[in-house]
């Protein structure tokens, strides 16, 4: 299992604006970080719509990190590119698999998610600097 391309260049997004800790144009986000303009505008928009990153318009525009960097954890990011995180489908709330109740692999799959989860969480992207 893997995460998309489009989260992969996210992550690289935010870190791309972390390590300037200024406000930056979309060209230049898509130059340093080595995605392309079309699909950083993309990205960009979804990390604004979360909060993660701020953006500005007019001459003096650009983007820049939304909140401090020890609240921004790797899950962040994930989710807003992805959701939440479920190792399987079954975790899904509209998923039906047809059985009365939840089987015991729902369960274990429940339990691992969660640790992943808290794992992703547990780092931010401070400690990336």
């Amino acid at each position: 299992m893997r995460f998309t391309m489009e989260t992969d260049y996210a992550i690289r997004i935010v870190h791309c604006l972390a390590k300037a800790g200024k406000r930056m144009d979309a060209k230049t986000i898509a130059e340093q970080s080595g995605v392309t303009l079309r699909f950083s505008l993309k990205i960009l928009r979804k990390l604004v719509a979360a909060g993660i990153i701020k953006s500005f318009k007019g001459t003096q525009g650009g983007y820049e990190i939304g909140r401090p960097l020890d609240e921004i954890s790797l899950y962040d990011v994930i989710r807003t590119v992805e959701g939440e995180y479920h190792l399987s489908r079954c975790q899904d709330a509209d998923y039906d698999c047809g059985r009365r109740s939840p089987c015991k692999f729902r369960k274990i799959f429940c339990e691992i998610s969660k640790e992943v989860q808290e794992k992703l969480e547990s780092h931010k992207f401070s400690e990336f600097m």
